[in-house]
């Protein structure tokens, strides 16, 4: 069966002019240039100093860019964008129109595969048809989490850096396209090897912790809960305190890979 579901938690800013390309080319964390209409690409927008502002889907449209972000921050995305303009020709503002996610089978032609990771979702943007909904937004949350897929709400904005919130595993980084906003610490970040925390998985039994709990390993801190539901959570981790029993208070968690549970 495919489940269907629209994020009201999503929305969408248009950015159109003849100059659509290069302005976004100059910004994103994700390369804009060869974007085809139809296709849909995973980025971000960084601030200077490389922390993240804002976690986007880029899609591409016959006649502008779509840029698919958190609803609560789409009005202060239309606000930066704008500040960067300066004499670019182009128009930015928020459309009325929805975002859909369904998986795992296809519902239809306008459905563009979610670009983190293969066999995650299908997703549509103001779809021709849409399907009736077959699901809640708590089953999506459920299958992003499951397979250890970050979204808006395990982001700290402002404080986290994209590459600690695994951009580079998902496709939200492309370290070849150039110069963009916060390039520079981003990409020393990855050359360097200086990737000291990331977001895992974390298994237990039980609700999930309260969002900022801290994950002890003994006692010393080794990261903190970001988001989860019954039996699992997204976590912040120190790489060099994942070894050994890890805990939220009392709770007994492990890690899990995509190779399979690792941890307490």
């Amino acid at each position: 069966m495919t489940n269907c579901v629209r994020l009201t938690d999503r929305a969408i800013v248009e950015v159109s002019g003849e100059d659509r390309i290069g302005f976004l080319q100059g910004l994103l964390s994700q390369s804009v240039e060869d974007l085809a209409p139809g296709e849909a690409r995973y980025g971000a927008l960084l601030a200077p100093q490389g922390r993240l502002l804002f976690d986007l889907f880029i899609v591409g449209r016959p006649e502008a860019v779509w840029l698919d972000v958190s609803g609560a921050r789409r009005d202060d995305l239309v606000a930066r964008l704008k500040v960067y303009r300066l004499r670019a020709r182009v128009e930015i503002r928020p459309l009325d129109a929805g975002v859909w996610v369904a998986w795992p089978d296809q519902p239809g032609a306008d459905w563009i595969a979610d670009p983190r990771r293969k066999g995650l979702a299908w997703r549509a943007w103001a779809p021709a048809a849409p399907p009736p909904e077959s699901g809640a937004l708590e089953d999506w949350r459920r299958r992003r989490l499951s397979l250890g897929i970050g979204d808006a709400e395990d982001f700290d904005f402002d404080r986290d850096y994209p590459v600690e919130l695994n951009f580079d595993q998902v496709g939200g980084i492309d370290f070849a396209k150039g110069c963009f906003v916060g390039q520079e610490t981003t990409s020393r970040m990855k050359r360097r090897g200086q990737v000291k925390t990331r977001l895992a998985l974390l298994r237990f039994t039980g609700p999930p912790p309260a969002r900022g709990s801290e994950v002890m390993n003994g006692d010393r801190r080794a990261g903190e809960v970001r988001s989860g539901i019954d039996g699992m959570a997204l976590a912040l981790l120190r790489l060099d305190r994942i070894d050994g029993p890890l805990a939220v208070g009392d709770l007994a968690v492990r890690i899990e890979t995509r190779e399979g549970p690792t941890g307490a």
